[in-house]
């Protein structure tokens, strides 16, 4: 199953608890600033995958939600991504340990590595140079991953402005 469709069923699950519960968590339609300009936050918001007001990840959450994306072109025609993540459980023995650029067709572009938890650092921001993305694809999707539960949380469409 490619990317593009889990993010779907995602929104789906999420729009469907959302409605069971008399409560909207579709971000579109939240009053809530997202992020940056030209970004939107998107993803199912449950009690396993949620920040507060102030963008830090709630105690339970299984993955590290994207909270803010900024994305610069560089002289070389390549990218450089800066990504901030809210991880509620940061401990060495499970943590966000990455973010990925994901283009509208399901391609990853980019990918940026963590090495080590941000437990007295949230939310983090950090950025990855390099990133190709082909020339025509205006919004990508950026996703975080847990060293534990893998690619998942609240992700950020990104409008690419050259």
């Amino acid at each position: 199953m490619n990317v593009r469709r889990i993010a779907l069923l995602w929104v789906a699950a999420g729009l469907f608890i959302a409605g069971l519960s008399g409560c909207s968590s579709n971000p579109e339609s939240a009053e809530l600033d997202t992020g940056p300009v030209g970004s939107e936050a998107t993803g199912a918001e449950s009690a396993q995958d949620a920040t507060d007001d102030n963008g830090a990840a709630v105690a339970g959450a299984l993955y590290p939600d994207v909270v803010g994306v900024e994305a610069e072109r560089d002289d070389d025609g390549t990218w450089t991504f800066s990504v901030t993540l809210s991880s509620p459980y940061d401990s060495p023995a499970r943590y966000a340990d990455g973010w990925r650029v994901i283009g509208p067709d399901g391609a990853v572009y980019g990918e940026r590595v963590l090495g080590h938890d941000h437990a007295d650092e949230q939310p983090f921001t950090r950025s990855q140079s390099g990133i190709s993305i082909p020339d025509g694809i205006e919004t990508v999707v950026v996703e975080g991953r847990d060293q534990v539960s893998g690619w998942g949380g609240h992700t950020m469409t990104h409008q690419l402005v050259p």
